[in-house]
């Protein structure tokens, strides 16, 4: 694709949120049974069912548009879900081994939470006010998971993982 303007480079941003978003609805659920702790793999279940809705939320971005939304492969988050798996692939304790999965899992929302902020950036430029509220409703769910898993990484799990064994 050949990025003339705002408006392709848009659509190319867009296409490889896509393609994020439908990678990591396929890896969620390895690390829903990776995890040890309830409270994690309930976490990460709420998000593959909010993940689900964020491929939605971009399908009715590519309507409006008049674009189809695939063509692209989002080679970083090829790459976070490839250090996810070799985490879970390690031989860790179970408390150490739900700090690591969280480690992963936040690297995969402040990914995302710089895509989101960027294609919400270029709809409001181009006046695109509907696509743009819909960006920022993913943008906000992004934020509002990273702040969950901080939460139960801070309170519960990276505490367990710090014990001595």
């Amino acid at each position: 694709m050949q990025l003339h303007d705002l408006q392709d480079l848009y659509i190319d941003q867009l296409r490889d949120l896509y393609s994020a978003e439908n990678q990591l609805v396929k890896a969620l659920p390895k690390m829903v049974k990776a995890a040890s702790n309830e409270q994690l793999s309930e976490s990460f279940e709420q998000h593959l069912e909010q993940t689900r809705g964020h491929v939605d939320r971009l399908k009715q971005v590519f309507d409006k548009l008049g674009k189809k939304p695939t063509g692209k492969v989002c080679k970083a988050m090829q790459g976070l879900i490839e250090e996810a798996k070799e985490t879970m692939e390690e031989d860790a304790d179970p408390e150490v081994m739900d700090a690591g999965l969280i480690a992963a899992a936040q690297r995969v929302e402040h990914y995302e939470i710089a895509g989101y902020g960027t294609v919400r950036s270029f709809a409001k430029l181009l006046g695109d006010t509907a696509a743009a509220r819909l960006l920022q409703q993913t943008l906000d769910e992004e934020g509002e998971t990273d702040k969950k898993l901080s939460r139960l990484a801070e309170t519960t799990i990276n505490v367990e993982a710090a014990r001595p064994a």
